[in-house]
């Protein structure tokens, strides 16, 4: 090799150490010494990956290469850059990689963080790293303890009306528990029904600690009930609803989930779900306003959000419960509904198999004629209460699968409900379509407006009856639209009387009769439920809690760091009745029994989900060090918000929302300065690949696949396979190390291959063509500007025109990045290159320019060439973005096509702004046009769109 071939190996390789020696990239804040307040903030963030113990392939650093392209760029503008990462370590895929390699999830943890950083460094990215944090280190997950504490010992006040720190008066905010208490001893706080009924059915004064800890829990942002969860016993822990697959299977491990009633620990996330809604929103968030700033987000990661929250308002209805037809009541069934209009057509209920009103006491009437179509599908050989009991056996054994379409099933139960605005007696049922997480488990069924509900009527032969009028031209089966109001009390028969209505009309006479008659009330229901925050796992942020045999839940002192223990491996089964046992159930009896105050309490032994680490952990990035607290004050109030947080889409929902809620928490509190944590959020797609599968269906590792005229065969044994293409990835086999390709084509050749293949946010395929064609790319531009002997090929003056394109691309190139448009940014680079080849020198102020502007794209070649150049005394990260200029940069001519009746027939350079007779006169003398126009006198219009075309139409 001459000595000014281009050696990417060599050159990125002391580039590479000369960054991370020299901590070019270490961000300073407030209290740092050489911080400069002058300088404007720019934080940049990546959703940190998880340590997998199959490290990146290829498709993974899309984002963070997009990320630190915009970084050093802003940068290089003065922007004071903060760009982090870290690694989500805690949780499910670290355990289970423990578990499948027999090898303690701590140790393979930090192995696995050990070689992604090091892959992270080989990519050149530009990331602080003395600000790395780790999700299951204890110098973290302390402070993600003492978050969960502030929300433990907080309450969500619907009535209360604040400013809050961005100027904005608000309703409903986080309060302290202290300050709840202190009003209930006060008398300043009115116990509800439901508060007396835990507590014992007295009020405060008389209640002793017991008690009290039970009404405390109907407040606290972090409570503990008993709840139907997902429940996956050949993982032996509880899934996330994401965590399912819709055919009712974990995603890790392929195992059945199945609905299980457990106790659990929960965070009432949906007493936020008006401020979660409403934010999404740019009026809510107007800029100007102290620490607020609108939404930069895809509109349809908005619209995931609203969906999942799912915003429904309607009312709560009482029902009056009997045993039979004319048994003793049981008490009263609230229902919510989001259609009150639709009360005079409830001509059944369906009740959740966990409700508690199905104890066997309650279903102590004698077993009806079992021709009554109510009793379809039941045992008339088996008791009533064995009857509804075989229900819910089966039930439970059913998997969590997300089918809407799978076939209605219940029983009757037996009991009766009084619908309450027309006094009939309806049947109650027991079916699994209804859920205790809906609502009170509990339903008011209008089967001819309700899709669910009239599949399960017509399986059961139940009536349906027509409430709201259906268009003329709506074809048979379940109305749900609206309408005008049938069926129901005409007007004076009734407080109830709604006949004749508009649906909206009908709702509000509905609902304010029933709140005169004490029946019901108007409130807001959500889709979105409170958030179960508990897991049966080893390897997760032990909760900070304690509890007493008289039922007490006591805080404790953090950290609470997990502890040793050889068999860290759940309590796995196939049976989804077995015991729910946590690992740390068999911690050392000295971890698990500690005293307290004279008493004596045992932790807590389910530990936190993987999101509680990563809903906070941007704002640990900005003060990692801090040992006195999760975040300083005054370095928080600098860098938040996050500027632009990029990610892969398959976050846009629960990660995104339960950040947002977290931080909604601590901005009540007074912990956090802005009310939203994200400014602008962007989603990069992914990169595909083909795939290769032999005729048995295994998937052939990429590496032994060989392209013949476009088919794969394998190398070894030369069978040819069957090519798929999909996303690239572990599963697949189809994904290469980033260090394997960078070694054979070069790190700053993948950089750019990478943001080269399309639009950012698209997902597009990889092709080993393309990154050979960036190379070359990369191999012209070092032969244009550096010579064979290793020294810089500068000289001569620039021509107008050089200088023109110049000021081009500099415009060009910083408005596509600016915009994450990187590759049209590439796309600019790439033409002007172009241009230099000819030249036998390249102007020395021209390659300064241009260097500039690859820095950020291509950050190796370009501070190799920046110092073979002589301008080292200035860094190139120093030196500044190049300024573009208007005035240099406009076209002094313009070439216009030329169309003759819609057909090209030739082109014409003139100058810009020509006067249009100049223009006809030009192009009146042009040969080709004479050809296909001999009597300019047939012309019917000559139309001149300025700068763009010419069109004759003869």
């Amino acid at each position: 090799m001459n000595q000014g071939a281009y050696d990417f190996r060599r050159i990125e390789d002391k580039w590479r150490q000369h960054w991370l020696q020299n901590k070019t990239f270490k961000t300073l804040g407030p209290g740092d010494e050489g911080f400069d307040p002058e300088a404007p903030k720019c934080y940049i963030l990546d959703m940190f990956p998880y340590p997998s113990g199959s490290g990146l392939h290829i498709g993974h650093p899309k984002g963070y290469i997009a990320s630190d392209i915009y970084s050093r760029y802003k940068r290089m503008q003065g922007f004071n850059v903060l760009h982090p990462m870290g690694f989500d370590s805690f949780g499910l895929p670290a355990e289970q990689y423990a578990i499948e390699n027999n090898v303690h999830p701590a140790i393979v943890t930090e192995e696995n963080i050990a070689a992604i950083r090091k892959q992270l460094e080989f990519l050149g990215l530009s990331y602080d790293w003395d600000r790395e944090l780790v999700t299951s280190r204890e110098d973290y997950y302390r402070w993600t303890q003492w978050i969960f504490l502030q929300l433990f010992d907080s309450y969500f006040d619907p009535d209360y009306t604040w400013e809050d720190q961005a100027g904005r008066t608000l309703q409903g905010k986080a309060c302290t528990i202290a300050e709840l208490i202190a009003a209930l001893d006060q008398g300043q706080y009115a116990l509800s029904p439901a508060d007396r009924e835990v507590g014992g059915g007295g009020e405060w004064a008389h209640m002793d600690p017991a008690q009290r800890a039970a009404v405390l829990n109907n407040y606290r942002l972090v409570y503990q009930r008993q709840v139907t969860v997902n429940w996956c016993p050949g993982l032996g822990t509880v899934l996330s609803n994401e965590e399912v697959t819709v055919e009712g299977k974990s995603e890790r491990g392929d195992f059945p989930v199945f609905q299980r009633p457990l106790k659990q620990w929960i965070m009432r996330i949906t007493d936020y779900g008006d401020r979660l809604l409403a934010d999404l929103d740019d009026e809510n968030l107007p800029d100007g306003c102290k620490g607020t700033f609108k939404l930069d987000w895809p509109e349809a990661v908005k619209i995931m959000q609203r969906n999942w929250i799912g915003r429904s308002p309607g009312a709560e209805v009482q029902f009056t419960v009997k045993q039979g037809d004319t048994g003793p009541e049981l008490g009263e069934i609230t229902v919510f509904t989001t259609r009150p209009d639709t009360l005079f057509g409830a001509t059944f209920m369906v009740v959740a198999p966990q409700h508690p009103l199905l104890q066997a006491e309650n279903l102590a009437a004698a077993w009806p004629d079992d021709t009554d179509p109510r009793w379809k599908g039941a045992n008339s050989q088996l008791g009533l209460a064995q009857a509804v009991a075989a229900y819910q056996d089966w039930a439970a054994g059913q998997t969590a699968a997300h089918d809407e379409q799978r076939e209605k099933t219940g029983v009757f139960t037996g009991l009766t409900a009084i619908n309450p605005v027309n006094g009939s007696s309806i049947p109650v049922f027991v079916a699994d379509y209804v859920s205790m997480d809906y609502g009170s488990g509990a339903i008011m069924a209008v089967p001819a407006h309700d899709d669910r509900d009239h599949e399960f009527a017509q399986a059961l032969g139940l009536p349906i009856i027509e409430v709201v009028q259906k268009p003329a031209d709506f074809a048979e089966g379940c109305y749900s639209g609206q309408g005008i109001s049938i069926n129901s009390p005409a007007q004076g028969n009734s407080p109830f009387a709604i006949t004749g209505l508009e649906t909206v009309q009908a709702q509000e006479r509905i609902v304010e009769a029933l709140e005169q008659q004490g029946l019901g009330r108007a409130t807001v229901n959500y889709k979105l439920r409170d958030w179960i925050f508990s897991r049966q796992r080893y390897w997760g942020e032990p909760m900070p809690l304690a509890s007493g045999k008289d039922g007490t839940v006591e805080p404790v002192d953090i950290p609470v760091t997990l502890p040793p223990m050889d068999d860290f491996r759940p309590a796995t089964s196939t049976d989804p009745k077995a015991p729910v046992a946590p690992p740390l159930s068999r911690a050392p009896a000295q971890w698990r029994q500690l005293d307290f105050e004279g008493r004596s309490l045992t932790r807590e032994l389910n530990v936190m989900p993987q999101w509680a680490g990563s809903c906070w952990y941007y704002l640990r990035f900005i003060d990692p060090s801090n040992e006195n607290g999760f975040c300083e004050p005054e370095k928080e109030q600098w860098f938040m918000p996050v500027d632009l947080y990029i990610g892969g889409a398959e976050h846009a929902v629960l990660h995104l929302l339960y950040a947002r809620f977290w931080h909604k928490a601590l901005f009540d509190l007074g912990h956090v300065s802005t009310p939203e944590p994200f400014k602008k959020l962007f989603n990069q797609g992914m990169i595909t690949a083909d795939a290769f599968a032999d005729s048995r269906g295994t998937y052939i590792d990429i590496r032994q696949v060989e392209i013949r005229q476009g088919e794969g065969y394998h190398r070894q044994s030369g069978e040819k396979l069957q090519r798929f293409s999909g996303k690239m990835g572990k599963r697949y086999k189809n994904g290469l190390p980033p260090e394997e390709v960078g070694e054979e084509y070069g790190v700053d050749t993948l950089r750019l291959y990478e943001m080269y293949m399309g639009p950012l946010e698209a997902s597009t395929p990889w092709s080993m063509e393309g990154i050979r064609g960036m190379q070359r790319f990369l191999q012209r531009l070092w032969r244009n500007l550096v010579a064979q002997d290793g020294t810089a090929q500068l000289g001569g003056e620039a021509t107008p025109q050089l200088q023109r394109l110049l000021h081009q691309t500099i415009l060009r190139v910083g408005e596509d990045i600016e915009h994450l448009r990187i590759n049209t940014a590439i796309a600019g680079l790439i033409e002007f290159n172009n241009q230099l080849v000819s030249l036998e020198r390249v102007p020395s102020e021209i390659a300064r320019q241009f260097i500039l502007l690859l820095a950020p794209l291509a950050p190796h070649i370009a501070a190799e060439i920046w110092t073979i150049c002589g301008w080292a005394q200035e860094s190139i990260e120093e030196a500044g973005w190049p300024r573009g200029d208007q005035e240099l940069a406009r076209e002094e001519t313009v070439v216009l096509p030329i169309q003759v009746n819609g057909k090209m027939r030739g082109k014409i350079e003139v100058p810009v702004g020509i006067e249009e007779a100049d223009l006809k006169e030009q192009v009146w003398a042009l040969d080709t046009v004479k050809h296909h126009v001999p009597d300019p006198g047939a012309v019917k219009r000559f139309i001149v769109v300025p700068g763009r075309i010419v069109n004759i139409v003869v």
